[in-house]
């Protein structure tokens, strides 16, 4: 656990909240890689994670930046409503779970909304390396374009492009022009709604690009599916058998029977509660984990997973 102090706060867009971090020693803060993010521990006992959108090249600060969710499961409410300036805060280091191909001849980043935080990151990054890149920014309206006075003064200002719904035809995102003229082995990044990511990454398969060159970090998990059925978890260390019952995770049966498991985002983003399994097939339902992982069955993520045999065997 790090400790710091919110030494700042600023209204980046409408809606969008911006925090810079520091430590309260005045030390440097570990450092930090483009597309990174952190565990943020808040006064209403949540953790959620935010993306890093500052320089990697600063160890003085972190900047977040948090969009106030009319669907908040309150986090975001508690960030605008209860942050204030010079408030001691926990967080976690920085773990990258988006990287960055810094040997790829061209990025493209594309963001949707609040989607802009970890791309801004990965644009000072590339940057920096004197990389070829472009970070496409589309939102409904020009109120709502979160940094858009710091990309206009950016170094890299010649290499962003704003979106708008409500403005112009000739502004507008072209997907399909712009993946066409794309230069061999160019990495496509995207964040943001996941209505927005789909149709980016669809886009992009239709056209013929590889999987490996596809880049996405999901903000919220896709609505969950309901259902599944009722299974029994049996812990390896004991042979003690819980039932999990349809209406109820894996998680919250766990935690009843007294299992302390890591958890932060609650929707299978993170990987925070991964479990090992020793026997039986998960069904995975988690946003983590690779097609390859998920095909191995030796680990699942409880907060949303569920099982797809009668009894799933766990590792704790």
């Amino acid at each position: 656990m790090i400790e710091v102090i919110i030494r700042a706060m600023r209204l980046e867009a409408e809606g969008i909240l911006g925090l810079e971090l520091v430590a309260t020693d005045g030390a440097e803060l570990p450092p930090f890689e483009a597309g990174a993010h952190i565990d943020l521990h808040l006064p209403n006992g949540l953790i959620r994670q935010y993306s890093l959108c500052n320089d990697p090249r600063e160890r003085h600060r972190y900047r977040i930046a948090v969009l106030r969710d009319a669907a908040s499961r309150g986090g975001s409410q508690a960030v605008h409503e209860r942050l204030r300036i010079g408030q001691r805060l926990s967080i976690g280091a920085p773990r990258n779970l988006f990287a960055l191909d810094e040997q790829a001849p061209h990025s493209l980043l594309l963001a949707g909304g609040i989607g802009i935080t970890p791309l801004l990151s990965m644009a000072w990054r590339l940057h920096a390396l004197g990389a070829e890149f472009d970070l496409h920014q589309c939102v409904r309206s020009g109120r709502l374009a979160a940094f858009a006075e710091r990309l206009a003064s950016a170094p890299f200002a010649a290499c962003t492009h704003l979106h708008c719904d409500d403005g112009g035809a000739e502004q507008k995102l072209d997907l399909p022009s712009l993946l066409a003229a794309e230069p061999p082995g160019s990495q496509l990044y995207v964040c943001g709604p996941n209505g927005f990511m789909e149709y980016v990454l669809d886009t992009a398969r239709a056209m013929g690009w590889a999987e490996e060159r596809l880049h996405r970090e999901y903000f919220a998990a896709p609505e969950a599916e309901s259902g599944g059925g009722a299974f029994t978890l049996r812990i390896a260390s004991s042979g003690q058998e819980l039932q999990v019952p349809e209406d109820r995770s894996a998680l919250e049966v766990l935690e009843e029977a007294g299992f302390d498991i890591p958890v932060s985002c609650g929707q299978g983003i993170c990987g925070t509660c991964l479990t090992r399994v020793l026997d039986g097939q998960p069904e995975h339902r988690d946003l983590f984990l690779s097609d390859e992982e998920k095909t191995r069955n030796d680990q699942f993520t409880p907060c949303c997973s569920r099982s797809r045999s009668a009894c799933l065997v766990v590792d704790l």
